[in-house]
This record gives structure tokens, sequence and C-alpha cells, in this order.
């Protein structure tokens, strides 16, 4: 699909600059592509883009920071390239007023589509941030999981639309509320949060919305309500499946008016917050089972934001881990650092509890451990006593090999391996690599084929053959 559209890509990398340059070939009629900020720079003195495509680490700088300067019209669109994968990069290109931000590894076909919207759109302002003062807000990790997390607070820093947290309990549901705060447009208002839970039922109303003095026993002078504390800032609404059904009536009516009274007042008072609200329950059923009002989940679920529980973000618990031990370092208890064993246990834990478990796990370690360095048995010790059964620590390579032992051993048991046990074997090995492998890079073919060590045409061909679907692994 060519079109009389010019393209710039700024990526030091000539191996993926060359897959960029072959995949969107057909997309325009120009297609330039520089590896550095300088020749950028030079580029641009000469040429006026459709659109931009920028990695962030440059040999000479930051593809970010150094847009803006660049003599780039800013109703340009970008598209943010990075393999830092941080909250701060995204919030970052937001604040460049990017039209998307893809972490790398990225997916081909992702990317063609997001070219091809940029291009469709044209050249149209997009609302900017102020992106100065970002950083992780208490946000660890890079798998794939949180990248989409990453991506979606960045898109919430140029509006006010309301949102609803998905997650178990402990995933870290208040830290992306937080996080959300602290980069949007009301991040010098204040934050203040509510647990629908712990309140009891007859005083929500109440610690919502005030109260004047005299409105009920006890009620001996006027107060101020969470909205109210609230106002020109964030209002989260944690556990808000447990808001029992009386006071969702008359939350909703607060979101559709922007207006309440306190409890026993007749003055409308504006509503002038963010409203932010989590639950670790499964709304639509809660919502099927009359429990919770379906209007209120749609004035809620505006955007809905999904945190992954720890077991399906096990790459990202290294990084947790030294958060920890940081955090607890600057709290007075002791330094540690984890043997490798010890750091595959915690890995392979399936986390309950997720991050705030292995946040508990990792404090009662750094007191607990005889020696600086954590061991494997320090680990199985502590798992054990807080209830997390751990299995003594075998190497992953000894898992592999009693796997296969056990399934051999069962199989010979009942036939002779019918002439194909080594194919069948193969064929459920290489579909547990591969899937994993396609989870890691996010569906990217190509990407998984390189670290496969693999051709891409055999990658795609045993993908059919084990009816692997690559986007949905």
């Amino acid at each position: 699909m060519t079109t009389d559209k010019t393209i710039l890509l700024v990526e030091d990398d000539p191996a993926i600059s060359l897959i960029i340059r072959e995949t969107l070939g057909d997309e325009c009629a120009l297609f330039a592509a520089v590896g550095s900020i300088a020749e950028r720079n030079a580029w641009l003195a000469d040429h006026r883009p459709d659109l931009i495509i920028t990695d962030v680490v440059l040999p000479d700088g930051d593809g970010i920071d150094t847009l803006p300067g660049a003599g780039v019209a800013p109703e340009t669109p970008v598209i943010v390239l990075s393999a830092q994968n941080t909250l701060d990069t995204a919030v970052r290109a937001q604040g460049i007023g990017s039209y998307d931000y893809l972490p790398k590894p990225f997916d081909l076909e992702e990317l063609t589509a997001s070219v091809r919207a940029a291009l469709a759109r044209g050249r149209q302002p997009l609302a900017k941030v102020d992106a100065a003062e970002t950083d992780s807000h208490g946000l660890i990790g890079r798998a794939p999981a949180m990248q989409a997390v990453y991506r979606t607070i960045a898109r919430l820093a140029s509006n006010d639309l309301a949102v609803l947290i998905l997650g178990e309990s402990g995933t870290g549901k208040e830290v992306v509320a937080r996080a959300i705060h602290a980069t949007g447009l009301r991040r010098n208002g204040p934050f203040v949060a509510i647990n629908m839970a712990a309140i009891p039922r007859e005083l929500i109303e109440a610690e919502l919305f005030g109260h004047e003095k005299g409105a009920f026993t006890g009620a001996h002078s006027r107060s101020a309500g969470r909205f109210e504390q609230a106002s020109g800032g964030t209002l989260f609404l944690d556990e808000i499946g447990d808001m029992p059904l009386e006071a969702q009536t008359r939350l909703l009516r607060v979101l559709q008016t922007n207006e309440y009274s306190t409890v026993g007042g007749s003055q409308a008072l504006k509503a002038d917050v963010r409203v932010v609200a989590a639950t670790h329950r499964e709304m639509r059923s809660l919502v099927a089972e009359g429990r919770f009002r379906e209007d209120l989940f749609y004035r809620l679920n505006v955007i809905p934001v999904s945190l992954p529980p720890l077991r399906d973000r096990r790459s990202d618990i290294a990084a947790l881990v030294r958060h920890f031990v940081d955090a607890g370092r600057q709290s007075g208890l002791p330094d540690r650092e984890f043997a490798p064993e010890a750091m595959q246990l915690l890995e392979r834990h399936d986390w309950p509890g997720n991050v705030r478990e292995l946040g508990n796990v990792v404090q009662r370690l750094a007191i607990l451990a005889r020696d600086t360095v954590v061991t494997a048995r320090d680990v199985e010790t502590v798992l054990r006593e807080s209830g997390g059964m751990a299995p003594a620590f075998t190497a992953p390579a000894d898992l592999i090999a009693h796997a296969v032992d056990d399934w051999a051993r069962e199989r010979l048991a009942s036939t002779d391996g019918d002439g194909a046990i080594h194919s069948d074997l193969e064929a459920i090995v290489e579909a547990a690599l591969f899937r994993r492998v396609l989870r890691e890079v996010r569906g990217n073919q190509l990407e998984a084929a390189r670290r496969l060590g693999i051709n891409r045409n055999t990658l795609r061909k045993r993908l059919g053959q084990l009816d692997i679907d690559p986007a949905h692994p």
C-alpha cells in the first residue's frame, strides 16, 4: 500500500533498522533511516517527514529528550521504540506528544498497524504531558504484561478519565493508582484513598461525602468527606466491589452530575476529583449476580487496567527482590545478596499473595538469614514457616531430566513406545519451549526465531505443525 508519505527512522541497530525498512517499505513513498541524533538533525534540516519512528538510547544522546529541539513540526506524529521498558520511558514518550510507544522487542504487525493509523491520522497536534519529574513510582518490572500497564498509565497522563484497576490481592493496585495520580494532570493535588471493605456500611456515605453537625448520633461537628478532601486531586476507591448497593446509588449520582451533598446537608458541593477504583473481585460476575450496579460499573470502567499476578511475570522477581532489599536497607534492615539457587527458588514459587507476599518474604530473609548471602535453604525455611511450602532446590536441568524419566517410564509401561516415543516427547518439549518464548517476545516471530537460534521459516512451519497460534501462545 504505497502512499506519498515520508517516514524517518532513527535507530542505531542496523539489524533492527533493516527489518523495519523491509516491513514498512510499502507503507510510504520515502523511507529514510539514520543511526544517531546528529544524523537525524541533519536530515530534518532538509526534510519534513510525515512520521518519525525513534529509538530512545542513541550513541549521542536521548532520542526522546532531544526531539523537541530538533526542528520537528509539533503536529508530526512520533512512534517511540525502546528497550528501556519502564514507566518513566512510557511517560516521557507521552511527554513529547508521541502517537505511540512500543517496547522492544515489538511485534512487527503491531508496529505496522500503528504506522498506518498514525499516517491516516495525519498532522494533528497530540496532547503533551509535563514529564520532567517522572520515575518508576514504585512500579518495578519489564515483563510484557507490565509493559501494557505502563503504556496505559502514560496514555492516562493527558486526561481525567475514570479508571478501574483489576487484579488479585497483593498485585500493587494502590501503587498503580498513585502512579496514575503522580503522572496525571492532578499530580499537584491530593491523593486520598479509602478502602470500601474496611468501612462499616452505615458509615460509608458519611466517609465519602462528609456530614453536618447533628446529622446522626455522635456527629458532634461538621466533618469533610473523602470527596472534599481529594478536591483538585485523585480519589482512590479501593475494593470497590465490596461497596453496598445503597452507597453505589449515591456514588453513581455523583459521577453523573459531579455534585454531592454532605449527610445532613442540603448545599450542592462540586466533586472536583479524578476517580480511580480498584478491586480483586470479578466485577462482571458481581453485576450478573445483582450485587453491583451495571451503570456504575460502566461509569468506573472507562479505562480498565489489569494487573498481572506475580506468577505470570516471574522474570520480574529478581528486580523486585533487589527493590525490596534496597528499601529494607534504607529502613535499617541488613543488606543482603541472593545466591543463584535462592533466586531460582523464589522465581519458581507461585506467590499466591503476589508482590506483597514477596516483599514480606524478602524482609524476613533480611532478618533471619545467617550470612550476607541468602541461600536456597534460607528461602526454603522462610517459605515453609510462612505456609508457602517450597520444594527442596533442584537445578532446572535436573527437574527436566526427572520429568522426562517419569514420562518415559509411564509411556513404556503402557506400550513399547509405538516407535514414536522420541517424536512425541520432542513435540511436547518443543511446544512448551515455543509457547514460553513467544509469550516473552509478545508474539514477535522474528525475535522468537532469533532467541531460539532457528530459521524464521522453520519456526513458522513447526508452529503450524504443533497448532500453536503465535498471537495467543
